[in-house]
């Protein structure tokens, strides 16, 4: 018997014979619902799924049967996130950059910091947003803190501002069924 190159797994048709494919030679025809698939990801996914059988679990020969449900399988993974993801496009996002508030109060002014940090939630949640999201969380916290390196001090202001607001949101929002991410 012949040794098979590395780059080849034997696929086993349904007649009982053998043939050599390399994961370029693999042509995939997906049929129903394709619309959220491009023929080059379908390609990259096959690809994979040949890595996964001749890699990972080492193996020199699969049936087609098998190779096509694998391959079914990441493909109907891929199709739950999609669908998962694209209703949050729909969701109301209200956005701020936490350092445009650190640059208004200046280096080391908590005092101003922390005022304007609330009357800031407050505008947000009066647009009724259903995510309300505060970026730049660790270039304000540099820029209060004066520092070019994160220290224990910028640890402890990054979790006094993360308390502050959830304390702020948690009395604000009561009205509003929205969520708080801070980055």
């Amino acid at each position: 018997m012949i040794a098979l190159d590395s780059d080849y797994l034997l696929f086993q048709l349904a007649n009982g014979e053998s043939v050599p494919f390399s994961s370029e030679m693999i042509s995939v025809e997906v049929t129903g619902e394709t619309g959220a698939f491009d023929q080059e990801f379908v390609k990259q996914a096959a690809a994979s799924v040949f890595h996964y059988f001749r890699v990972e679990l080492g193996r020199e020969s699969v049936s087609v049967g098998e190779f096509a449900g694998a391959l079914e399988k990441v493909l109907r993974g891929f199709a739950v996130c999609t669908q998962v993801a694209e209703p949050k496009a729909e969701i109301n996002v209200s956005e701020f950059d936490l350092r445009l508030i650190a640059g208004e109060s200046g280096t080391g002014c908590e005092l101003f910091f922390f005022p304007r940090l609330r009357d800031q939630l407050r505008s947000q949640l009066a647009q009724s947003p259903r995510l309300l999201r505060f970026r730049g969380l660790r270039g304000c916290v540099k820029k209060l803190a004066g520092a070019r390196r994160w220290s224990p001090s910028c640890q402890r202001l990054h979790d006094r501002i993360i308390e502050f607001l959830r304390g702020c949101f948690s009395v604000e929002a009561k009205q509003n069924a929205c969520a708080l991410v801070v980055e």
